[in-house]
């Protein structure tokens, strides 16, 4: 993904209205202390595949018609909130096979009840409104509420709610229900430490949750009563941690739709040094979410030792003079990034570099990729947390690959080098963090590759004109803007010609060299 090509507008580029949803965080007293309920989310799902979660899910059309037809539900104030609790005892029925008779009590359901609410959502209301399964509609407590950052194509406001567990507490099970595939009671403290070291994927909002679960939990006797001073403070703006070391800060840009903002990553551990990859800031909006992210990190006992730019498009470089504003840390890039800053660079990128974050408790690590294809000089940055990617992968949206200074051939094989590095996690410069990079970078270079393989087959029917050639290469993808199809369709007819097998006369193309 780059900026937008001058001259060229698109619409519909804004962020879509978040959507109500909810996750429902369970605890009970374990030997050593406080435990909580996690499971893994299966490989197949579109949101966070493969991380441990808490039950939950969008809040349904069946969840708001609950509210009209349970009358305690319907006596709450506010109606979202009412279908907020309808949501999370129907989806813990349908997820963990449990209900709750009464605040703090688990109980199994009946299989029989909980396949009539797997076929029919609705049928939990029934249930309900017949009395044939109990239903304590003030055992739960709203914890807090967290938005999906604009970088996301779909976002929800969802709402934490929490119960903690007393008595005998019954298993979930996990059989006939499609989301979950392991579950797990575990301390926050033991959670967070495998978090730590990259051993399991958690999302953004409960690794913030936990954290302050683990720091206020000895300031009271009672967990409940944690969770009741967590529900009374007015949620403050939390950091997005896409994995340990790793804070992403959306900062908005001139990029491509539908992406409205560029990543930008602060890495490093706190309490020690940093560098903030991409500050692509050029406003106050942005300068301000920056600031922010710096403030933390110095609260933290953190040094800003460098800015480092992944490559030289302009929704990825900041306004060095705002940055130096914020700090006067040096500047980092490749030799063709620095050639777009004018030479003002301390430190050249180089393929194999090694970055040393000093830190207390040992230094963090970062080994440095020269990527070229979708940009000369094009940086990532690999380390067991991950990889930052830059725009070699998109969480949203698409790669281009610029015909004036990208190369196809070039771009695919980078691909192919991120595919035997095979990272932990990916995070992309646009869009939410990548879960799945086998997948996602495979699908990339075959998608490339057809594509590729495609444009060449429309030369061989006959097909000359660069703008039918995209129209016919393109033809799966309508909505494809008519542009960014030509450029792209140029982009892999020039590979081709660099290979020595296709040749132009203006936007004539014809093949010259065999197969």
């Amino acid at each position: 993904m780059s900026e937008i090509p001058e001259g060229m507008t698109i619409l519909d580029a804004s962020p879509s209205e978040a959507r109500p949803s909810a996750s429902l965080m369970l605890t009970r007293d374990g030997p050593k202390g406080v435990e909580v309920l996690l499971a893994r989310r299966v490989e197949n799902l579109p949101a966070f595949p493969g991380y441990w979660a808490f039950p939950g899910g969008g809040i349904s059309r069946v969840d708001r018609e609950a509210v009209e037809l349970i009358q305690s539900l319907g006596e709450m104030p506010d109606s979202i909130e009412a279908a907020t609790h309808a949501g999370m005892h129907r989806e813990l029925l349908e997820e963990m096979g449990l209900f709750i008779p009464s605040a703090g009590i688990l109980e199994p359901v009946e299989s029989e009840l909980r396949n009539k609410v797997l076929k029919d959502k609705s049928e939990w209301m029934k249930l309900v409104k017949s009395g044939d399964l109990p239903f304590a509609e003030k055992a739960l407590i709203e914890l807090t509420r967290r938005t999906t950052p604009e970088f996301a194509a779909l976002r929800f406001e969802n709402r934490f709610m929490f119960m903690h567990c007393t008595g005998d507490i019954p298993e979930p099970v996990l059989e006939d229900q499609t989301e979950f595939d392991d579950f797990r009671w575990d301390r926050p403290e033991n959670l967070l430490e495998e978090w730590n070291e990259h051993q399991i994927k958690l999302p953004p909002p409960l690794v913030t949750i936990l954290q302050e679960f683990v720091e206020m939990i000895p300031n009271f006797d009672d967990v409940q009563e944690l969770a009741k001073d967590m529900a009374r403070r007015s949620p403050e703006e939390k950091t997005i941690l896409f994995a340990s070391g790793v804070e992403c800060i959306p900062v908005p840009t001139a990029t491509l739709p539908p992406a409205t903002t560029t990543n930008s990553y602060l890495i490093g551990k706190p309490g020690g040094e940093h560098i903030l990859i991409d500050p692509a800031i050029r406003t106050e909006e942005g300068k301000e979410k920056i600031a922010a992210a710096l403030k933390r990190m110095e609260d933290s006992g953190g040094s800003l030792i460098a800015y480092l730019f992944t490559h030289r498009h302009l929704d990825h470089l900041g306004d060095i003079e705002m940055l130096k504003s914020l700090s006067d840390a040096e500047i980092w890039a490749s030799h063709e990034t620095a050639v777009a800053l004018s030479g003002n660079v301390n430190r050249i990128i180089m393929d194999a570099d090694i970055i040393v974050l000093s830190h207390p408790g040992g230094a963090v690590m970062w080994n440095a990729l020269v990527t070229p294809g979708h940009c000369p000089g094009h940086v990532c940055l690999l380390n067991d947390a991950g990889l930052v990617a830059g725009d070699m992968v998109a969480g949203i949206g698409t790669i281009l690959i610029p015909p004036s200074e990208g190369m196809m051939e070039v771009y695919i094989e980078q691909l192919k080098r991120l595919l035997r590095i095979d990272p932990h996690l990916i995070f992309p410069s646009h869009g939410p963090v990548i879960p799945l990079p086998q997948k996602v970078i495979n699908h990339y270079i075959e998608h490339r590759q057809a594509r590729h393989d495609k444009v060449f087959e429309i030369l061989q029917s006959g097909q000359r004109e660069l703008a039918k050639i995209a129209l016919e290469a393109y033809a799966d993808t309508p909505q494809a803007h008519p542009m960014l199809a030509r450029q792209q369709t140029l982009s892999h007819l020039l590979a081709w010609q660099r290979q020595g097998k296709v040749s132009s006369d203006g936007d004539n193309w014809t093949i010259t060299g065999g197969e």
